[in-house]
């Protein structure tokens, strides 16, 4: 679930090209980089997983640009009728 950590201090278009980048991660296979050398291995993970910036980005978008990116979509009711056996 989205926490807001981009609503504050970022326009628009810096979130958008954070979701380009993510989506060109995540289209790249690149969220975790692992290597070795002389015997040693290092494995980083970025700071946030790619689909907690989407989520993120995602979010912020709405909130700053409501107009534009629509509410979050939700079901509000669902129902199912009584099925005989």
């Amino acid at each position: 679930m989205a926490k807001g950590l981009f609503t504050i201090g970022f326009t628009v278009a810096e979130i958008i090209a954070i979701q380009a980048k993510a989506k060109q991660f995540l289209l790249e296979g690149k969220t975790l980089m692992a290597w070795a050398e002389s015997g040693s291995t290092a494995t980083k993970q970025f700071p946030m997983t790619v689909a907690d910036t989407l989520d993120e980005c995602a979010h912020a978008l709405r909130v700053l640009d409501l107009q534009t990116y629509g509410r979050r979509r939700r079901v509000q009711i669902s129902r199912i009728p009584f099925i005989p056996k």
